[in-house]
């Protein structure tokens, strides 16, 4: 039976336990390291410890969900046990802390996945397989993510959220990072990036709730704008070719090209935790790399940071 340890209990990590439960039949033990155990939160069958030295046993793995500001440090304090990693979207906050654990994850030679599971939606997946299969002339891409911040966790203030505050490592720029992180899949590192950012909106929040960026590639450019406050939440992407444009509506399900419906699947973006943990335990199994280890996720990060190059 497996023996994983999660740090991080919230909103994502209940969604990766909830996956191991699903795919373990045989069963998973799992530790959660919580600073006062006998007085935090239980979770089905997780077990709450106070500090590493409870754990009975080296971990199979780890999954990291806590807040951003606080991955480097779980990072490091784990790399000891050489076991792999499973480390929730942004991989960290910074790129100093990035490249420093980058250096040891690469001298231990550490098995890593950042969880960005919009890439295991069906239409996102299509999408890649039609630009690899039609090799269009690709002029232009346009990304937008828009969302109601105040609505997303209904029974909390969110001006107390980490998502609304900056020195837990919150932003729209970094809770929806999945936007840059498919560009990248999709596409690949651009060449230059010009980036604009903003906490101008109604929702008086001190971190970023506006980011527009526009990337430079060889043959194109590409436009993405997040925002924390669009009432009507929305999530596309359109890819201009030479010969028709590509509508992706992320979340709807659709893909549109030239405004006919070419593809179609309605999925919950919670099955595409169970998705990714049952590609995180195929790839562990098999011992082969990542799709999107620490090092890729490091790029997007240089692609999503203010002060970064791209």
């Amino acid at each position: 039976m497996k023996q994983v340890l999660i740090i991080g209990l919230g909103s994502a990590g209940k969604k990766h336990v909830d996956a191991l439960n699903k795919l373990e039949k045989d069963g998973v033990n799992i530790f959660a390291l919580r600073n006062d155990p006998e007085k935090a939160d239980t979770y089905k069958q997780v077990k709450n410890i106070k500090s590493l030295d409870d754990l009975p046993s080296t971990p199979d793995f780890a999954i990291i969900s806590n807040p951003t500001s606080l991955h480097a440090l779980q990072i490091s304090s784990l790399l000891k046990y050489e076991i792999p990693l499973l480390i929730e979207k942004p991989a960290v906050s910074t790129i100093a802390d990035g490249i420093q654990i980058q250096n040891e994850i690469k001298a231990k030679n550490i098995f890593t996945h950042v969880g960005c599971n919009l890439r295991f939606l069906k239409i996102m997946e299509f999408t890649k397989r039609f630009l690899e299969e039609k090799n269009m002339r690709i002029n232009e891409v346009n990304i937008y993510g828009g969302s109601d911040l105040s609505q997303w966790r209904p029974h909390q203030d969110f001006r107390k959220s980490y998502s609304a505050n900056e020195n837990l490592g919150g932003g729209i720029h970094m809770d929806w990072i999945h936007e840059l992180d498919y560009l990248y899949w999709l596409f690949g590192a651009p060449k230059e990036a010009s980036k604009v950012f903003g906490r101008k909106s109604s929702l008086a929040i001190n971190s970023i709730d506006y980011a527009n960026y526009v990337f430079t590639y060889s043959d194109f450019h590409a436009s993405v704008i997040l925002n924390y406050y669009r009432k009507d939440r929305k999530r596309t992407m359109e890819v201009v070719t030479s010969t028709g444009t590509l509508l992706v509506e992320v979340e709807l399900g659709n893909v549109y090209f030239e405004n006919e419906k070419i593809f179609s699947h309605q999925e919950s973006i919670i099955d595409t935790y169970t998705y990714q943990m049952q590609y995180f335990l195929k790839i562990l199994e098999k011992n082969t790399r990542s799709m999107n280890d620490f090092h890729h996720a490091l790029t997007v990060l240089k692609m999503c940071l203010p002060n970064e190059k791209a």
